[in-house]
């Protein structure tokens, strides 16, 4: 498993079970072409660019080559890396036959292959093997989840953060875990409780 710093940007939700089964990093799906009409989660790919650069690993079909195009359009300043799977035919074991163009996706790829690719895109693992002691709990016992005011202080703590204000629980812990670690958050929320009349 090796520590990556930057979030990568895959298509599908199996492209993300295969990476995070080698990976440590923060993984973001962009739902095939969905993420053409998705604000929020383009909100947060920029977020990322700017904050810990990302790394874009679409298929080798034309269908990836676009997605990556529209990200690389779409995020338009900060660190982007592309990471290139070679041309390889075949057909995932889960479909029943090939896609359109006779390609392995990112889910099909072997591992080692895989990993060469982000060697060759000049990725390699972080220093950085602290991992933020944040988690969903976290939020709930700080009162950014499940309370009456919960969401209302959670998009205070967005806000201040400078992050999309619409995220998802899980979304907020992979993203807050990239920032701080739990005495830090529990400290900026007290802050904005505070500033906000007790919320």
């Amino acid at each position: 498993m090796i520590k990556i710093n930057e979030a990568i940007i895959v298509e599908g939700k199996y492209d993300k079970i295969k990476l995070s089964s080698i990976v440590d990093a923060v993984i973001i799906i962009t739902n095939g072409f969905g993420i053409f009409k998705d604000e929020e989660k383009l909100g947060l790919i920029r977020y990322y660019a700017q904050k810990t650069g990302i790394i874009i690993l679409t298929d080798s079909d034309s269908a990836g080559r676009k997605i990556r195009g529209y990200i690389k359009g779409a995020v338009n300043g900060g660190k982007i890396t592309n990471v290139y799977i070679p041309d390889i035919f075949g057909k995932e074991k889960r479909k029943t036959k090939p896609s359109a163009e006779g390609k392995l996706g990112v889910e099909g790829i072997d591992v080692d292959i895989l990993l060469e690719a982000f060697r060759k895109a000049g990725i390699t693992a972080s220093e950085n093997n602290s991992r933020s002691d944040i988690t969903k709990l976290t939020l709930y016992e700080l009162g950014l989840s499940g309370g009456a005011n919960s969401s209302t202080l959670r998009e205070k703590l967005q806000i201040s953060l400078g992050l999309p204000r619409q995220l998802s629980a899980g979304a907020l812990v992979e993203v807050l875990c990239t920032m701080m670690d739990s005495n830090e958050l529990a400290e900026l929320t007290e802050k904005i409780k505070e500033e906000n009349d007790g919320i």
